[in-house]
C-alpha cells in the first residue's frame, strides 16, 4: 500500500515525529519534493535529529530511503547529512536517488540571495536555499538530472550555453562576480563521485516494490497553504506539497496512493512571509513560542523563530480538502496545557462578511479572524495513551477541531516522543 504523509498549514506541523513513526512500518520512504530549505525533527532511541533531505526512514535499517525525481537535491548536504547521521550511531541507511532527480547548482544559492537582497523589503522571505532559482531553471529546460553528471562531453557545452545567461544576469542586474566554466564543472564532477554509490533507476524499483505488495511511504515536505498553486502565491514554496505531486515527484501511478494522512498542529506556526490570519503577537506569541514542541517554535533548518497563531479552521479545513486527507493528525495538544481558555479561528472577516471559504490571496489580506473560546485544561497532559483519559476539556478540543475538519482525527500526539501519541481507532 502507498501511504502519503503531508502537511495541511504553512508547514511546521510536526510530520517528523509522525513520519518517523509510520516509517519504522515501511519498506519504502520517499522524499518526492522540496530540497534543503525545510527540515523534519524526529526523536527516537539514536537521539535527536533534524532531517532536511533524508526521507525519515534512515534509522529503520529494513527501510530503503528514495530520493525521487521531484527533489532538489543538494549533493554536498545530502552528504554532510548522511554522516550527521552515522556519527550519532545509526547504522549506514539504506539510500536510493533517482538518476533523473536534479541537482542544486553553485549558482542556485548565489542567484537566491541576490535576488532577496535586491528585492529588499518586498522579500519573499525564502530561506536562501536556492529553490526558487532550482525550479526556475528545471521548468526553463536548463536544469541538470544527475545522469548528465555521467556524460562529461555533453555536461561541458550545456554548462557553458547556461552560465552564459546566468553571466550575463550577475553583472547586469546583480553586479556580482561572474562564474567560471571550469570551477563549476570541476565541483560538479566532484558531485558526481559523491553521489554516484546511491544512484539508480527508482522509478522501476517503485514498480516492482508496488507489484510484490510492499508498505510505500510518501514523505512531504512543507503545507498545503505553501504550494504553488493552492497555497497563499507568492509567499509559497517552488515545487508542489500536495500529496497528489506524489504520483510526479516519486514515479508512482496517482490511483496507487489509498491514504493521505494530513498533519495540523493544535495551534498555528510558520516560517517566513505570506499571510496568516489567526497570527498573534508579542508576549502572548513569546509565551506560546516558548511553550511549543521540544525546543520552541525555532525553524529545523533556518532557526527562525516561527510566526505563531490559534488554530486556523478555515485554513486547516481547506489544506485537508487539497491534500484529498482520508485521516488527519492532531500533534502538539500538550504545548497548550498552559492556557485558561483557547481561541480558535471559526471564520475570516473580508469586507464585512464572515466567510468559512479559505479565499484567494488578494482577499486573504483583509481577512480579519473569526475566534470563538474554548475551555482549557490547565493539567500536564504528556505521556496519555488513551483518548478518553485527557481532560474532558482537551477531548472536547479536539473533537470541536475534528467537526470543523470534517475528517477523522485518528492520531492525537501529545509530546515530542514516538511513543507519546494517542491512537482513536
Amino acid at each position: 500500500m502507498v501511504r502519503a504523509i503531508v502537511g495541511a498549514n504553512w508547514g511546521d506541523e510536526g510530520k517528523g515525529k509522525i513520519t518517523d513513526m509510520f516509517a519504522s512500518q515501511a519498506d519504502i520512504v520517499i522524499r518526492f519534493q522540496g530540497g534543503a530549505n525545510a527540515g523534519h525533527t524526529i526523536i527516537n532511541d539514536y537521539g535527536k535529529f533534524a532531517l532536511h533531505q533524508l526521507p525519515s526512514g534512515v534509522c529503520s535499517q529494513n527501510t530503503m530511503n528514495i530520493i525521487g525525481n521531484g527533489v532538489a537535491l543538494d549533493i554536498p548536504k545530502l552528504i554532510k547529512e548522511i554522516n550527521s547521521v552515522t556519527e550519532k550511531g545509526v547504522p549506514q541507511p539504506k539510500i536510493m536517488v533517482s538518476e533523473r532527480t536534479q541537482i542544486m547548482m553553485p549558482y542556485h544559492v548565489l542567484l537566491d540571495t541576490y535576488e532577496e537582497e535586491r528585492l529588499a523589503e518586498r522579500q519573499f522571505g525564502s530561506t536562501k536555499s536556492g529553490i526558487a532559482p532550482f525550479y526556475s531553471d528545471k521548468y526553463a529546460k536548463i536544469g541538470f538530472q544527475i545522469c548528465e553528471l555521467f556524460d562529461e562531453e555533453y555536461l561541458k557545452e550545456k554548462l557553458t550555453n547556461v552560465l552564459e545567461v546566468k553571466n550575463l544576469l550577475l553583472e547586469h542586474i546583480y553586479h556580482k562576480p561572474l562564474i567560471s566554466v571550469d570551477e563549476t564543472f570541476n565541483t560538479l564532477m566532484e558531485y558526481r563521485d559523491m553521489i554516484k554509490p546511491y544512484v539508480g533507476n527508482t522509478a522501476k524499483y517503485i514498480r516492482e516494490a508496488i507489484k510484490d505488495n510492499k508498505n510505500i511511504l510518501l514523505e512531504g515536505q512543507l503545507g498545503s497553504l505553501k504550494d504553488p498553486d493552492f497555497g497563499i502565491y507568492p509567499m509559497v514554496t517552488s515545487s508542489s506539497t500536495l500529496a497528489g505531486y506524489g504520483a510526479v515527484g516519486a514515479g508512482i501511478p496517482a490511483y496507487e496512493i489509498k491514504d493521505i494522512v494530513a498533519v495540523t498542529k493544535a495551534y498555528s506556526s510558520a516560517v517566513g512571509a505570506g499571510e496568516f490570519v489567526s497570527e498573534i503577537f508579542g508576549e502572548e506569541a513569546d509565551e506560546m513560542r516558548k511553550r511549543g514542541g521540544d525546543a520552541g517554535e525555532f525553524g529545523a533548518t533556518t532557526g527562525r523563530p516561527r510566526r505563531m497563531g490559534w488554530f486556523d479552521c478555515v485554513a486547516s479545513r481547506y489544506g485537508c480538502q487539497a491534500q484529498g486527507a482520508t485521516q488527519v493528525v492532531l500533534t502538539a495538544i500538550d504545548c497548550l496545557s498552559y492556557l485558561d481558555e483557547i481561541p480558535v479561528c471559526v471564520g475570516y472577516e473580508i469586507d464585512g462578511k464572515v466567510t468559512k471559504e479559505f479565499p484567494v490571496t488578494p482577499l486573504l489580506k483583509k481577512a480579519k479572524p473569526v475566534l470563538t473560546t474554548l475551555k482549557g485544561w490547565k493539567t500536564d497532559i504528556r505521556g496519555i495513551k488513551e483518548f478518553d483519559k485527557l481532560p474532558s476539556e482537551a477531548q472536547n478540543y479536539v473533537l470541536f477541531i475534528e467537526k470543523e475538519l470534517g475528517i477523522p482525527v485518528t492520531m492525537v500526539s501529545n509530546g515530542p516522543k514516538r511513543e507519546e501519541i494517542i491512537f482513536r481507532g
